[in-house]
């Protein structure tokens, strides 16, 4: 019976992000048309603060969706001092999709709107993906190792693609997420990379990098964060169901040193460098979830 109503549940959480995805998907791709058909700058200035706003709108309703069907905890640290006029890059651990429903909503009217970098496969996700086209979230295509050994020539490409998406930041506030281990952890990633850290796969400075020279004046702060499910990692359909119980957050802020802003492509001592302070920041991460997982 328990299975049977929680099932329901989500059915109808389900149904509810659906709704909700459409309806302010509607406006958002009639305001993307005109914003297209008139190339004026500073209405498509305002067409760009509509739609952070039109998106901030859609958040607030998925996170009421969560509070009345998902029934889950969020135990928060870290918050304070946060403001919707600075530009934050966020930095955070990647395991499940429900990772970044948990970075909206507790972000959610406390910095600008979360834009992440999203895989160019995922552009062809019904509504979703269109939706992130229009308002501008950058696209990357991540090649493999053994591919770039065939095809040379693209090595450097994602990252080019990660400078030129900045450029279109400049006027307005945002934050920027990057899950800097590149997809989400699971035990066979992290057996096959090796990884030296318990808990989360190899970090990959050259986003953060790219980032922080695109936009080395409006990037005021760092954000580290730390997402730790206690009863172990779940999927969304756990979410909508009610079956997570808690999710714990640690937010660290963190500033933007000048050891931070340098040449990523050519310097390879300042390469070496960012990657060490991401490498540190890993092991510390590591070390906070293992004292997250059992307080």
């Amino acid at each position: 019976m328990k299975i049977f109503i929680k099932t329901l549940r989500g059915l109808a959480s389900l149904f509810l992000y659906f709704c909700n995805t459409l309806f302010w998907c509607t406006p958002l791709f009639l305001l993307t048309i005109l914003k297209f058909l008139i190339p004026v700058r500073r209405f498509r200035l305002w067409c760009s603060r509509t739609l952070s706003a039109l998106a901030t709108g859609w958040v607030g309703a998925n996170t009421i969706n969560q509070r009345l069907f998902s029934k889950t905890t969020l135990d928060v640290q870290g918050l304070k001092e946060l403001s919707l006029d600075k530009n934050y890059l966020v930095l955070a651990n990647h395991q499940s999709w429900v990772d970044i429903l948990v970075l909206q909503r507790i972000f959610h009217r406390k910095i600008p709107f979360l834009k992440f970098f999203i895989k160019k496969e995922l552009l062809w996700f019904p509504i979703l993906g269109q939706a992130w086209w229009a308002m501008d979230f950058p696209f990357v295509k991540r090649y493999s190792k053994s591919y770039l050994q065939k095809k040379p020539h693209l090595i450097g490409k994602d990252l080019e693609i990660t400078r030129k998406a900045c450029q279109k930041f400049k006027k307005i506030p945002l934050s920027i997420m990057n899950f800097v281990e590149g997809t989400r952890f699971t035990n066979e990633k992290h057996r096959n990379q090796q990884s030296p850290y318990d808990h989360l796969l190899r970090p990959k400075a050259g986003g953060i990098a790219f980032v922080l020279s695109s936009m080395t004046e409006q990037i005021h702060r760092i954000l580290d964060v730390t997402i730790v499910y206690p009863d172990g990692v779940s999927s969304f359909w756990a979410l909508l169901c009610g079956k997570i119980r808690k999710i714990k957050v640690r937010v660290r802020s963190l500033p933007v040193s000048p050891e931070m802003l340098g040449d990523y492509a050519n310097d390879e001592q300042f390469r070496a460098g960012l990657q060490q302070w991401l490498n540190d920041l890993w092991a510390e991460k590591n070390q906070s979830i293992d004292i997250m997982m059992t307080s």
